[in-house]
């Protein structure tokens, strides 16, 4: 029997969707080419870097944290084998969650790659060579990105590697090099410094984690600058020699003139990623792509054929999980017959260093450059009594609101935990909330997230504790 809908692509979009289509009546069946389900955000991606870090943190808490709170275990003595087997633990656990629920939802999987012979007709070629041609009413691209290359430079994944290759070394570098002071760069190379490597940064722009709001990037730069890592800014990578014991690379002034030559043991390439449509068929079958090789769609997520549909990192918007999440619930919807929505003002995004750095909504650039008056609140967690007592006052919670209305507009957080406590400025943007209505919410005492009270009381200048 033909299938309602096929979602070719089963990372954090594509498996969403499926399950909800399911729990809305469709019958639905996903297309996979790797052996487990996930895509790259559990298997090579979100789920392994982040158990990395969580135990890097703890790696470096033990040895230079500990002592201050009477707690003596001596130098810590790193096991990077063991390190890597907790880390494969956590994915092992995740893509199995996800094939128990695409299992629970009765969706049909089919392991292959996928190519769309025409609308509804899905061609998968096995790993076995076999091809089969799947039929159903609706596709759903959601084949995720991937690593964006860096012009003349070859990643072997040993020494010159990406960050699927960063999350797999099996000794802690030296020297480290990072091309792409990013969300990818700067997670990843914090892990690998805290396990004693030398890391250094080299970013195109003149600022680190580009497109998020300046005061929250100086201020991180600086604590970044106390931990050890180092940031060569308005730089370029232009030559990679590996034909030596360490690489040689050559760094450059990005508007051009004269470089130097540094050595290296390992380069990271984190320089972004880009949509992965290779394969799918999609000139064939007239999909119509942007200048960037993404697809473009419309409001409902339809492409320019009809009966194919597309998410996540292979449309417009950022390139984050939760987002393709929220878009593969939304065409799901829309395929049911219901009002799926995704209100792209509210969704957050978080950097997972230490500090953590999250934000969602409009930053001060951004609101300048459209014109808009706003005030801002801001409150650091020098003055916040938990962090003080835990000893986590670096950073700090900025609130933009709206000059007229007070509605909050943005919200900046530089600090421990902030991509938990995020989640709160996320919830009251989504409600449309105001500054004032932050401030007069009760919050526990004593914890961070009363800094995000402070700064919306800050908007209105009377915040208590500063």
């Amino acid at each position: 029997m033909p299938y309602d809908l096929i979602v070719i692509g089963t990372g954090p979009g594509g498996y969403v969707c499926a399950i909800r289509a399911a729990q809305l009546g469709l019958k639905t069946a996903v297309v996979e080419k790797r052996a487990t389900f996930g895509g790259t955000c559990l298997n090579i991606g979100c789920i392994p870097s982040k158990a990395l870090l969580h135990a890097s943190e703890l790696f470096e808490e033990a040895g230079h944290s500990f002592a201050q709170m009477g707690i003596g275990v001596g130098k810590p003595k790193l096991d990077l084998a063991a390190m890597m087997k907790f880390k494969d633990e956590g994915v092992d656990g995740n893509v199995k969650g996800v094939d128990f629920l695409l299992k629970k939802n009765k969706i049909d999987a089919f392991t292959g790659t996928a190519r769309i012979a025409a609308p509804g007709k899905v061609e998968v070629k096995g790993t076995d060579g076999k091809t089969q041609t799947l039929e159903t009413k609706a596709i759903v691209i959601a084949t995720g990105s991937d690593v964006a290359k860096l012009k003349g430079i070859e990643i072997d994944e040993k020494r010159i590697v990406s960050s699927t290759g960063a999350l797999e070394l099996s000794k802690v570098p030296e020297r480290l090099l990072v091309v792409g002071a990013g969300v990818i760069g700067l997670e990843l190379g914090s892990v690998w410094r805290r396990l004693g490597a030398d890391v250094t940064f080299v970013e195109f722009v003149d600022r680190i984690l580009p497109g998020m709001d300046a005061d929250v990037c100086r201020q991180s730069q600086r604590i970044f600058e106390k931990q050890g890592l180092k940031f060569k800014l308005s730089s370029k990578v232009t030559l990679i020699d590996s034909s030596g014991k360490t690489l040689k690379v050559r760094i450059e002034p990005a508007t051009g003139g004269a470089g130097e030559m540094i050595e290296a043991d390992v380069v990271l390439v984190a320089t972004g990623r880009v949509p992965y449509t290779e394969g799918l068929g999609l000139k064939e079958a007239g999909v119509k792509l942007d200048e960037r090789g993404r697809i473009v769609t419309d409001a409902y997520y339809a492409s320019s054929v009809p009966g194919i549909w597309a998410i996540g990192d292979v449309i417009a918007g950022p390139m984050l999980a939760h987002k393709a999440e929220d878009e593969g619930v939304a065409v799901a919807e829309i395929l049911a017959g219901q009002a799926g929505h995704v209100n792209y003002d509210a969704i957050p995004s978080v950097v997972y260093t230490f500090p953590e750095i999250a934000s969602v909504g409009k930053s001060e650039e951004e609101l300048k450059a459209a014109g808009i008056a706003y005030n801002t609140g801001k409150f650091p967690f020098t003055a916040n009594g938990r962090a003080k007592v835990n000893h986590t006052t670096d950073g700090f919670v900025k609130i933009l609101a709206d000059a007229k209305t007070d509605r909050v507009l943005g919200v900046h957080i530089l600090g421990a935990d902030a991509g938990n406590m995020i989640a709160e400025a996320a919830v009251a943007m989504e409600f449309g909330a105001s500054a004032e209505d932050i401030a007069r919410t009760c919050h526990a005492h004593p914890t961070l997230s009363e800094a995000v009270k402070e700064s919306a009381l800050a908007v209105g200048k009377r915040a208590i504790h500063m």
